[in-house]
């Protein structure tokens, strides 16, 4: 069996006959799964995929599919054996099948052993004539597949560029000019492209037309793009002009990635914007390119490259927390030793990416006040530079740091709508973006559900035409908080349609690619919808409250009877990390006291939520509630 997803979707046999599919929605099916690489799907994500708007009997539509694919795959398989290929998992369904078997994963395995060992560069130029059109080709309007299709592409571009590079540097690829030169029409922004082009001119005795590329490469990037040629270029050039031996080799050297970092991290950042897998692999990709970076001893050139990921976050919790560690590390060595004399500008985006990479929650090793530090002097380094841009990046790091006790929604909402302000001025969308959903956070926070509601709806707009597919993700989330908090009002929504709610942004959020938002949210929005209606804690062991379970554990236990083991649960419970949730956690400390007795316990909420007394807990991240803080700070004063 192999199955092709690198143009339309099919299937063959051994013999290179065709598997008949079936429609499009079998099609569909299988490719969604081979896009999961063996990992289970599963069936409430399988129908989000398949239908925008999912039909009463969509489960039962999907399970006829499956039967029929699993017909179409194993067609000698024997009535009541369980099938090897398409099988059951879980609450979904996989795929088993050999990499070699699938020509996508063919082709990820061939670029990944090129990227470690420049031999295999045959077996990646097999791996790209494979191509038979767009990834997914048939399936033009499936959000996901667009998804894949985007990461699959820049895959492709930097396999050619690897592969032009490999050959170039064993003294071969002067062949590689008509490839390269359709290469470069068709994508004028990457970088190493050009510098592949012209060195593969220079091989083949072209010197004159190599450095007209040059040029023309220069007059593209920045007459047509706004960009400085990279050192690479400018490098080359000077090479051909003075006939040196350098310039028919590559600039990167070591092992791991041969592309160029700037065009590694210039798709990292796109990616980012993406969500779901997209999102996992851009973090991966930018750290590559750092290390890249950091490996050819160009300072500007590293710094550059950490600065260049300006991608707004929004989330107090690191979602790969090693990564970010990684990341702040290398800002740190590069601002050490560029010193204090390095340019304004490259020493913001450095200091800015210390402060939105060190989120207080995951990164207890960082020092805090460096941290904010780094933020404050990112912002005042922006200012100075006049940079809207820049400006707008250091001030997400400035918003990030903003959590360093309960009560600070006033202050985060400044620094919102001075995003906002900047991002609509000049055009970062974005980052505008960034600005609606800093302010839904802040309103929501202090219970102004109109204006967190307006500032949802502008979100949600702005998503529309940014392609930013996070963002109805997140204010789903909000639509949910909503809903439950009107559920106290005399004949507002019951609890059950808020619970609905709730449970449907978290099928939303399980595949969005943010590990450190999701877990452990669904099960705290839960607990706040029972406390808003004055019922005990859910005790559904299946629930995984992720970092949250040390402040649910003390009311899980008293909802269980276990009194004396809520008692040693609560006089263990440590202060909540400073991020989004510190004033929920807060509140489930002072009402699990004020249930227990406990004093000091009791006395330490006080003092931590007394600034807060005018907000809402939980509702700083926009995307559940407790209820008003006041309430439980006037439970444990009591």
């Amino acid at each position: 069996m192999q199955i092709d997803v690198l143009g339309a979707v099919r299937a063959r046999r051994d013999d290179g006959g065709p598997v008949d599919l079936g429609g499009p929605r079998h099609r569909e099916v299988l490719a969604r799964l081979v896009a999961a690489e063996g990992r289970m799907v599963s069936t409430d994500t399988l129908v989000d995929d398949l239908w925008a708007d999912p039909p009463a009997r969509a489960v039962g539509a999907l399970r006829t599919f499956v039967a029929a694919l699993r017909r179409a795959l194993e067609p000698d398989r024997a009535p009541r054996t369980p099938p090897r290929v398409l099988v059951t998992e879980g609450t979904g369904y996989a795929l088993r099948l050999p990499r070699e078997e699938v020509d996508v994963h063919r082709f990820e395995d061939a670029l990944a052993r090129a990227r470690r060992h420049p031999e295999a560069v045959t077996g990646l130029g097999a791996a790209l004539a494979a191509w038979r059109g767009p990834a997914y080709a048939d399936l033009p309007d499936a959000a996901w597949a667009g998804r894949e299709r985007t990461r699959l592409e820049e895959l492709r571009l930097e396999a050619v560029e690897l592969r032009a590079r490999i050959l170039l540097d064993s003294g071969e690829g002067a062949d590689l000019v008509a490839g390269l030169g359709a290469h470069v029409a068709e994508h004028p922004w990457r970088e190493p492209a050009w510098a592949l082009l012209a060195r593969a001119l220079h091989r083949a005795g072209r010197r004159a037309d190599a450095l007209a590329t040059l040029r023309r490469a220069r007059a593209m990037l920045v007459d047509q793009l706004g960009l400085d040629p990279g050192a690479e270029l400018s490098k080359l050039e000077t090479d051909i002009l003075t006939g040196s031996a350098a310039a028919a080799s590559t600039s990167w050297t070591g092992p791991g990635i041969r592309l160029g970092p700037r065009t590694t991290v210039d798709l990292a950042r796109t990616l980012a914007l993406a969500g779901g897998d997209a999102l996992i692999h851009s973090r991966r990709d930018r750290l590559a390119a750092i290390r890249a970076a950091e490996r050819t001893g160009d300072l500007s050139l590293t710094a550059r490259i950490i600065g260049a990921y300006d991608v707004p976050a929004l989330w107090s919790r690191a979602d790969d927390p090693e990564q970010s560690r990684a990341v702040v590390a290398a800002a740190e060595r590069t601002l050490t030793a560029l010193g204090p004399g390095a340019p304004a500008d490259l020493r913001a985006r450095l200091l800015a990416t210390v402060a939105v990479e060190s989120r207080s929650a995951d990164l207890s090793g960082t020092e805090p006040d460096r941290a904010r530090e780094a933020a404050r002097q990112a912002e005042a380094l922006a200012r100075d530079l006049a940079d809207p841009a820049l400006l707008a990046f250091a001030l997400n790091g400035v918003f990030l740091q903003s959590f360093t006790r309960p009560g600070l929604a006033a202050t985060r909402d400044r620094t919102g709508r001075e995003i906002l302000d900047l991002a609509t001025r000049h055009g970062l969308p974005h980052f505008a973006v960034l600005g609606r959903l800093i302010r839904l956070q802040s309103a929501s926070a202090l219970g102004d559900l109109d204006a967190a509601t307006a500032h949802a709806d502008a979100a949600d707009h702005l998503a529309a035409t940014t392609e930013a597919p996070l963002v109805p993700v997140l204010t789903a989330w909000f639509r949910a908080r909503a809903t439950a908090a009107r559920g106290t009002e005399p004949g507002g929504p019951s609890a059950a349609t808020a619970a609905a709610r709730y449970r449907a942004a978290e099928d939303a959020l399980r595949t969005a690619g943010m590990p450190g938002l999701h877990r452990g949210l669904f099960p705290l929005a839960l607990l706040g919808l029972r406390l808003l209606h004055d019922r005990p804690a859910p005790t559904d062991p299946h629930l995984d409250w992720g970092p949250y379970r040390p402040w649910a554990r003390p009311l899980v236990l008293l909802a269980q009877d276990r009194t004396e083991e809520a008692r040693t649960a609560l006089t263990v419970l440590p202060a909540p990390p400073h991020d989004h949730m510190q004033e929920a956690l807060w509140c489930l400390a002072a009402h699990a006291a004020a249930r227990l007795g406990d004093i000091e316990t009791a006395a330490r909420a006080v003092a931590a939520l007394r600034p807060a007394a005018a907000e809402h807990a939980g509702a700083a991240g926009g995307m559940l509630t407790l209820g008003p803080v006041a309430r439980y700070l006037s439970e444990a004063t009591a």
